[in-house]
């Protein structure tokens, strides 16, 4: 199998992840983009975000349809989401590649640990939100999706969960709402710094979409407590990659 198309089959995974947990797949996709397509680290930024932002509109849409979507929460995470995600889109461009690489290795192990001990799906349904504490995590998820390119689905379903008082399936669809805001404001930052392959980016949304297909299917099945387990061994297991990849390189 070459390189090219072992990372489109990932790709698959990546939209399988966001439309089961509505998190989780866009954090492997820039690490994908690296190491298997052999795209430079910052120019991976903007193709991620082009990515996941496309596939998460797709699911979003999906599960609005199926009255899985609370638009009050998707406009307060989604308004200070846009501030946080363009600043954060003019810091990718100020570190080293290999800086920011440890940087997303550290995030990856340390959500893939708190993915591991979640206990998300036993939380209390209360329709109650609190607005102050979702506009700030709005507002942080934003920063973390412009400077690493991740959709930032791994803080945004929790806080969801906490903060608004919604369902684990609103949660997800309303997650994928304002990844792909987030993601469609970071990307307009990146393009100001970065030129994208779209021929690469176009054939990994389209094969990310297929997989959010399957994954929306399987979410109606699967315990979504399995389904966050097993995908936190695949976090930690690349975080600890990409950090020794990058540290053995720096030797």
């Amino acid at each position: 199998m070459t390189g090219d198309t072992a990372a489109l089959v990932l790709a698959l995974f990546i939209g399988v992840s966001l439309g089961a947990l509505g998190s989780g797949g866009s954090i492997v996709t820039l690490p994908i983009l690296v190491y298997v397509a052999g795209i430079d680290p910052k120019a991976a930024v903007g193709m991620s975000l082009c990515i996941v932002g496309g596939a998460s509109l797709t699911g979003c849409i999906v599960h609005w349809t199926q009255g899985n979507f609370c638009y009050r929460s998707a406009l307060m995470f989604g308004a200070t989401g846009v501030c946080g995600s363009w600043i954060g889109s003019m810091g990718t461009h100020l570190v080293s590649s290999s800086l920011l690489m440890l940087l997303f290795s550290a995030i990856m192990l340390i959500v893939g640990v708190r993915m591991a001990r979640s206990r998300t799906a036993g939380i209390e349904v209360t329709g109650e939100c609190d607005v102050p504490r979702c506009i700030g995590a709005g507002f942080v998820v934003g920063l973390v999706t412009g400077f690493l390119g991740v959709g930032g689905g791994f803080l945004i379903v929790p806080s969801l969960l906490w903060f608004a008082g919604l369902g684990m399936k609103k949660a997800i669809g309303t997650s994928l709402g304002i990844i792909a805001i987030n993601s469609a404001s970071g990307l307009a930052g990146q393009l100001r710094y970065s030129h994208l392959d779209w021929r690469i980016t176009g054939e990994f949304l389209l094969c990310g979409i297929a997989g959010m297909a399957f994954g929306i299917a399987v979410a109606k099945r699967a315990p979504v407590r399995v389904l966050r387990s097993a995908f936190s061994v695949v976090v930690i297991v690349v975080g600890l990659a990409i950090a020794w990849r990058v540290l053995y390189s720096l030797v």
